[in-house]
């Protein structure tokens, strides 16, 4: 069976341990190939390898790496196929949603190949006489990124594309669920023209991983995953004076108002709550329906959608293509299915149920059907906990200001969406919703890549988000200059606090 190996300086290597986990396809419940498990000592190694290519890549003129960068967006599309193949073999997301999530990360590559531009810095003249000041934006060194399964491309893209842009070098810890796509994104890379030990790749255990936060040469940490986990690394690695953004947990809530345009507000909630089987972050598995007419309405629409639900693998193309594939392993599926045993016991109304579902010929896969719970109130497990599955559920409020209450008092502040036809409404949702992330209309307000990405709230710990204008921020730091040449030079000795003015 083929090995996932790492990549380090600029070539796959295997862990001298010998140790590896098995890759399943979730579809069929088969393993399809295994991953190198590394141990800290080689995760140390690799470090070092990013930390001796600093010098000579933080010194390469931003132009060239910018188009070193280019080169890479242009092999991503050439090889989309098979960075598709391996996302959907090892995550099970239907090949449309792979192609998507490829899609939106090269959008990233295209934000960071304007670095030129994007890393210029300030300059004053004149701040005194004969002084000038002036900034620089100066990479930091070697920076880690952590990602987690749901997105096992476009989340390494987020982070590695601006961070190399900047003039650092990067080591990668992929998740061993799907580890497979961010070897392949290394090698071309390479082919692209990235010297090597620019970007490394390592696989191994939590434990394992923990130099990433610790080691003295990384100089910042990006993290996705759950809160429990993303507050754990932002405290530890911001302990060893690292900076750090680590983004957790999500529940993201759609307002329905009565005015909303209904046929338009149902597909836009289907694509949201059902989409890649629920595993996203920015998934919208919460509807908070203003008033009861509006929720039964709902209900009556969504009821037969939900239930005709494509699921099953998703290799299949064009017309044969299933709307929803399974979920990522064993275990998580386990995990949805205890969250929908969970709302029966605590007085929802299951709709819809999931469970026992099995697509003919794959009875070994990970699959969990849709799911539909109405009359879900703030007391129960699936409206507090991220649930991470095709699960929805609608909540009924009297009046929008109770919609607005509810939303506001959940612990995750990720993203959040309206759907109305009132102008006035959405723009006072907006401003008053405490969400980093916000839709009108829209039900995964994701922001493209020239902004930038971050939720509030036990969502995210550390001041800046990825990409756009806090993810140059975030891979860079400045340094002012205050510059008098010769001909300027004073000439009696000063003692007090300079002004020049």
């Amino acid at each position: 069976m083929n090995i996932t190996g790492n990549y380090i300086a600029g070539k796959i290597c295997f862990s001298s341990s010998n140790e590896t986990l098995p890759v399943y396809d979730p579809a069929t419940g088969q393993a399809v190939r295994e991953v190198t498990q590394s141990s800290k000592q080689e995760v140390q190694e690799a470090i070092a390898v990013a930390h001796a290519a600093f010098d000579s890549w933080s010194r390469t003129t931003p132009l060239r790496r910018a188009r070193i960068l280019f080169k890479f967006k242009s092999l991503l599309e050439q090889h989309s196929d098979e960075l598709a193949a391996l996302i959907v073999s090892e995550h099970g997301k239907v090949w449309s949603d792979a192609m998507g999530e490829l899609t939106r990360g090269m959008e990233v590559v295209e934000f960071a190949c304007g670095i030129p531009h994007l890393q210029k810095g300030e300059f004053s003249s004149d701040v005194g006489s004969g002084v000038d000041s002036y900034s620089l934006m100066q990479p930091l060194g070697v920076v880690a990124g952590i990602t987690p399964f749901n997105f096992p491309a476009m989340v390494p893209m987020w982070m590695f594309p601006i961070a190399l842009a900047c003039g650092n070098t990067f080591v990668l810890k992929p998740p061993a669920l799907a580890p497979s796509a961010a070897v392949k994104m290394a090698e071309l890379l390479s082919e692209a023209g990235l010297p090597d030990g620019v970007f490394n790749v390592v696989h191994c255990g939590n434990d394992q991983a923990e130099p990433l936060c610790s080691d003295p040469r990384i100089q910042a940490v990006s993290f996705v995953g759950s809160s429990a986990v993303a507050e754990h690394i932002y405290k530890t690695a911001s302990a060893y004076g690292k900076r750090v953004q680590a983004f957790g947990a999500a529940k993201n809530h759609a307002i329905v108002m009565p005015d909303a345009d209904l046929e338009a507000t149902v597909n836009a909630i289907m694509g949201g709550a059902y989409g890649s089987a629920g595993e996203r972050c920015m998934a919208l598995p919460v509807v908070v329906a203003v008033g009861d007419e509006t929720a039964d309405k709902l209900i009556a629409r969504l009821t037969p959608l939900v239930q005709a639900l494509k699921v099953g693998p998703g290799c299949l193309r064009g017309s044969e293509e299933n709307e929803m594939g399974p979920v990522v392993s064993r275990a998580h599926q386990q995990k949805v299915l205890g969250y929908i045993d969970k709302g029966v016991a605590e007085g929802a109304q299951l709709v819809v149920d999931g469970r026992n579902f099995t697509p003919a010929g794959y009875e070994e896969g990970y699959y969990v059907g849709g799911t539909l719970f109405d009359n879900v109130t703030p007391e129960m497990t699936i409206w507090k906990e991220e649930i991470f599955g095709p699960v929805l559920s609608v909540v009924r409020a009297r009046d929008y200001d109770s919609a607005l209450e509810l939303v506001n008092g959940h612990e995750f502040g990720n993203g959040s969406a309206i759907f109305t036809s009132n102008g006035h409404a959405a723009r006072e949702f907006v401003h008053d919703v405490q969400a980093g992330m916000v839709g009108v209309n829209i039900p995964v307000p994701v922001p493209m890549a020239f902004h930038s990405f971050g939720g509030w709230k036990r969502s995210v710990f550390g001041d800046l988000n990825v990409h756009g204008p806090d993810g140059v921020r975030f891979y860079t730091r400045m340094k002012t200059a205050t510059v008098r040449w010769p001909a300027g030079q004073q000439t009696v000795s000063e003692f007090s606090m300079p002004t020049l003015g």
